[in-house]
């Protein structure tokens, strides 16, 4: 018999005590009592591919919940958890767990192929208009060629006034200097393993992580496509809103839209929803929602409220650290969960004089 009251994620036709039928469900939290005690179970299904948001302010779990879910999808059989961890606060997944063994490995140096960014995103990433003379060059660089360094060498050798070389040069050469590109970079048969891999961002320019995100997002969207791994892709991102404003947001927004057809899973995290595309609202089958207090961050969620919502947002908005809101669009269900004590140390906290 499972132990969960109910499934986040799952459809009303699931309802079994089956779980060989169910398929793997992860321990999210339980319900929130009147009285402030602890109820039944409550998990998430982890046997489809979801796109989840999690929105919180500072200070109130979003994080923390995120590390939770991390910790059940590595346990998880026939699951690949990539991890982008911009603050360097999920390392202690690795830790001792007071739990099950969470398989996880930290990648500290995170590289990526220079042709696992589009051609067409290059003049972006790097600061220049695409349709100027050194965007185009640096277009033509990345399209023909397939480490920065060849990139360089082409501009170096083309027939073009002196000023749109020597502009497409400093950019490619900056781009040089954020160590994120390598011809070994990741891509998605070294991820398929079950383990789940956290690269370690926090080093990272905000442009370098843009485009870490952007290829990594890519080899896991088109390694599903072409059935080139098995395993299913779970791809976690803290402080999302900082890459869909970048040239990640391009393939983040076919995820949402698309990646659950051929199987891959994303999990969105930020305390900025206003700064997020309506589309990562109103494609997130899953919503955890920690406390907000920003009335635009209030409203750009509640602007994708479903009907089956009957209160006001704002009026059942979480008060304390760890309670959490789920809107679950599969069943069409709505829950007050009090989210599970991570079984690893948390990262996220602000240090205290106190500590």
């Amino acid at each position: 018999m499972s132990k969960y009251f109910s499934v986040i994620g799952q459809e009303d036709t699931d309802d079994t005590d089956d779980t060989e039928a169910t398929g793997p469900i992860g321990h999210l939290g339980t319900y929130r009592a009147r009285d402030g005690s602890m109820g039944a179970h409550v998990g998430i299904d982890f046997d489809r591919p979801h796109a989840t948001l999690i929105v919180g302010k500072r200070g109130y779990g979003k994080s923390y919940t995120l590390g939770v879910l991390i910790e059940e999808a590595a346990r998880t059989h026939g699951i690949t958890p990539v991890v982008i961890d911009p603050m360097g606060v999920f390392d202690t997944v690795t830790s001792d767990s007071d739990g099950d063994p969470v398989p996880a490995q930290i990648e500290r140096t995170p590289k990526i192929r220079t042709g696992a960014v589009s051609p067409a995103h290059w003049p972006a990433l790097l600061g220049s208009d695409p349709n100027s003379p050194p965007g185009t060059l640096i277009w033509d660089a990345a399209a023909a060629m397939e480490t920065l360094s060849a990139m360089i060498d082409y501009i170096t050798d083309s027939m073009v006034a002196d000023h749109v070389q020597r502009a497409a040069l400093n950019r490619l050469q900056r781009a040089m200097t954020w160590d994120v590109f390598d011809p070994a970079g990741v891509d998605a048969e070294t991820l398929s393993g079950d383990a789940a891999t956290i690269f370690d961002c926090h080093n990272l320019a905000d442009a370098a992580m843009n485009a870490f995100v952007a290829g990594v997002a890519g080899e896991l969207y088109t390694a599903r496509l072409s059935e080139q791994i098995d395993t299913l892709p779970w791809l976690f991102i803290d402080e999302a809103h900082v890459y869909f404003n970048g040239v990640a947001a391009d393939i983040l927004q076919t995820l949402l839209t698309r990646g659950r057809a051929p199987g891959v899973s994303i999990v969105i995290a930020t305390q900025r929803p206003s700064a997020l595309p309506a589309v990562a609202t109103s494609q997130s089958d899953i919503r955890i929602v920690h406390r907000l207090t920003a009335g635009s961050d209030v409203r750009a969620l509640a602007a994708s409220d479903p009907v089956y919502l009957d209160a006001d947002l704002a009026s059942i908005m979480p008060n304390r650290p760890g309670e959490v809101l789920v809107i679950d669009d599969t069943a069409e269900t709505v829950h007050h969960i009090r989210i599970r004590k991570r079984d690893t140390p948390h990262g996220g906290a602000s240090p205290r004089i106190s500590d």
